[in-house]
């Protein structure tokens, strides 16, 4: 049986403090996300639920949303206060405060660091510099482009970014409880991306999670890259995704040579939009 001793130590000085050993046998990274769906106590919680407050154990198993509240918030100041401000990662804390605001809206996009910095009044060096400390302390994920065209498609090739906790980007964003409908969608996107990257960290780390956009419009949300062999996946906030909803999906396995591709969704049952499309649940 193993046991398993876990410590308060920095995740920002375990990466980067002074007189670390990282040789091959003597460190091994592993990451430790909030819950999976399926590890979730039954009955569920609504998957509204989920998208407006995250899977940290203690936050999800709670029934009182005071206290839920209560503790995303103070989950957040913590690492505004110490991990941050008391390890001088940001110099400005007021100028990372509007950051955090301004970021989670980009959460999910490909990044743009000139307009974000002119949103905020700092230079892009700060911003990048932001984004390294957040992906330091394991609040976001970096999710990079696949850039390699089999036609003559100019593809993107900016990251993106998603919070590692729904609840905690709420937290970050500042904003309330009574999320508009039209949130849900990009929340939803937002989930299936964390379920894909916990999954990919549990198999294997030589699966990489990805994202396709071309830069005439068409984009597919996530790709499964093991060593170039692709899963495109789609999120459609629906219960009945249709052929036009994968149109991007077909696009991407006639000119990768894909055979499977999914569009994970609301619907209740598993079905086929095409032979080799399938709409999960």
């Amino acid at each position: 049986m193993a046991k398993f001793i876990l410590s308060g130590s920095s995740a920002r000085k375990l990466k980067h403090g002074h007189d670390l050993n990282l040789l091959p046998g003597r460190v091994v990274s592993l990451s430790m996300m909030p819950l999976l769906y399926r590890e979730i106590p039954d009955p569920k919680p609504d998957i509204q639920d989920i998208l407006l407050y995250g899977t940290l154990p203690e936050i999800i198993t709670t029934s009182n949303r005071e206290y839920r509240e209560t503790d995303i918030y103070s989950y957040v100041t913590t690492y505004l206060d110490e991990e941050i401000r008391a390890e001088a990662a940001v110099r400005n804390i007021g100028n990372f405060a509007r950051f955090l605001e301004v970021v989670t809206g980009e959460t999910g996009s490909s990044l743009n660091f000139t307009r974000i910095s002119q949103g905020i009044g700092v230079t892009d060096t700060t911003i990048a510099n932001y984004y390294q400390v957040l992906e330091d302390c394991l609040i976001i994920y970096r999710i990079d482009p696949i850039t390699n065209s089999q036609s003559k498609r100019r593809l993107i090739k900016a990251q993106k970014y998603i919070f590692f906790d729904l609840g905690v980007r709420r937290a970050c964003a500042n904003e309330g409880i009574r999320l508009p409908q039209s949130y849900l969608g990009s929340l939803f996107e937002h989930f299936v991306g964390n379920e894909l990257l916990s999954y990919s960290h549990l198999i294997s780390p030589k699966i990489k999670l990805r994202y396709w956009k071309d830069a005439s419009g068409p984009e597919i949300d996530y790709v499964l890259d093991y060593a170039h062999q692709y899963i495109p996946i789609e999120v459609k906030w629906t219960d009945r995704p249709n052929k036009n909803d994968a149109r991007y999906l077909i696009k991407f396995q006639k000119e990768y040579g894909v055979e499977d591709a999914f569009v994970v969704c609301r619907t209740p049952h598993t079905y086929k939009i095409t032979d080799n499309i399938l709409a999960l649940p």
